[in-house]
Order: C-alpha cells, then structure tokens, then sequence
C-alpha cells in the first residue's frame, strides 16, 4: 500500500505539471511551457526589460531568436550570486558538465534578464522555480536550450536545475532550486539539466521556501507566493 509521503511526492510533481504546461497532463515534470508561448514571445533581441518587483506587470521580456554563441570557457570555475530581497546566496556553476545551459544562464544574467524576476512557484520542502520574467510560468528567453541530463549529480539540497516543458530540449530560462527531502524524488527519473549546486546562503533559500503560498499557477496544491519574493539582481563570477 503506497505511504502518505510517496503520495505526496508523487501529486506534488503532477500538479507541478499542471501549473506549468495549463492543461491536465500527469507526466512527472517540472515545467515552464515557454515553448507554447514561444511563437508570440520571440521577438527581437530589441524588446528590453527593466529592474524591479513589478517588472513582469509592466514591461515586455527580452527575448532572442537563437541561443546564445558559447562564450564560457569550460575549463574555469564560474559562481551566480543572487541577490533578492531576501538576502544573498551563492551557486557555484557546473560549466564542465552542462556546458550548454551555464552558457545560457551565464548570458542572460548578464543580460539582467533576472533582475526583479519573481519566485512564482514555492513547495517548501521541494523546490522554489524562477526565471519567468511574466511571473506566469509561461514566460522563456524565446530559444530553447538542449537537455544535458545524467551528469553524475543528484537531486538533493540546493541543486540548481533548468526547467523544461517536457518535451525533449525544451529548457529555456526558467530554473528551479531544490530545498527539501521531496526532491529526492526526482532521482527516479532525472528529467532536468542539473547545473549547479547552492554553497553559501543556503539558509536565504530555505527563508524563501518559507514564504506564504495560495491558489494558483493552475495546480490543486498551494504553490504561488501570496508575498513579494524576487531575485534583484544576480552577478557572475568567474576564475
């Protein structure tokens, strides 16, 4: 007979499904659908964006009509600070192993396309998912970034990981931070890129999984921040 936790697990990844993709498939994944918005949104690289809590309300995304041209060195060491009003944390990028998706998450947060993009999706003791700047979970960069799965990490604590839409190299600019045991799920079938690993300020982390959550992003459980949570700024370092 299945355990309440293994239920729980197991509705919580369907109804991420749901929140992601707006209808009622049940596939176990963690969504963005940016591409079923990616024929509207996929503008020139022209269209700005401006800091700022409201930024998804008010101003129209950045987007970009192709990945951006690799411009990382693989053999460096790269970190993300985020800044959000919640206080600070560090990631520590896997540019050896998810070459491919660190040069996209690298690009665009110089590109400041993060700055005052919100938390939309919370489980506390699963993940907090960002990287929309509609706040919808509909939103993406306008290309889509190619799956770079099993590279020997784990789903655990602070891992970093893309999002995608379910679809095979589906990832875009939407990530999600994995923030309690629940995660461990998803080591039964590893869906999604996996490309860094939070090693300062994990206690910021855990204060934004916190947050109070209620109806919304099309899910049966509470998932979306009844409360301003959102990333300022995030700053890459490398070496």
């Amino acid at each position: 007979m299945m355990n309440r936790t293994a239920l729980v697990l197991i509705l919580s990844a369907m109804l991420i499904v749901v929140a992601g993709c707006g209808s009622k498939s049940e596939n176990n994944t963690i969504q963005n659908n940016q591409g079923a918005v990616s024929d509207t949104t996929n503008n020139s690289a022209g269209n700005t964006t401006t800091g700022g809590a409201s930024n998804s309300a008010t101003t129209t995304p950045k987007q970009w009509k192709k990945m951006p041209e690799m411009s990382i060195d693989t053999a460096k060491t790269y970190s993300a600070v985020f800044k959000t009003n919640k206080g600070e944390f560090t990631v520590d990028l896997y540019a050896k192993d998810a070459p491919q998706t660190v040069n996209s998450f690298v690009f665009l947060s110089k590109e400041k396309y993060y700055d005052g993009v919100p938390f939309h999706r919370i489980i506390q003791n699963f993940m907090i998912q960002s990287g929309d700047p509609t706040g919808t979970g509909m939103g993406g960069p306008g290309y889509n970034v190619p799956d770079e799965f099993n590279n020997g990490y784990k789903f655990e604590d602070g891992t970093l990981a893309m999002a995608n839409t379910g679809q095979k190299n589906t990832g875009g600019s939407q990530f999600f931070i994995c923030t309690g045991a629940d995660a461990a799920f998803l080591n039964k079938q590893p869906n999604y890129t996996i490309f860094g690993k939070v090693t300062k300020g994990m206690d910021v982390v855990k204060e934004i999984a916190k947050t109070p959550v209620g109806p919304g992003n099309g899910e049966q459980a509470d998932s979306k921040p009844t409360e301003d949570v959102h990333i300022e700024t995030i700053t890459i370092t490398e070496k």
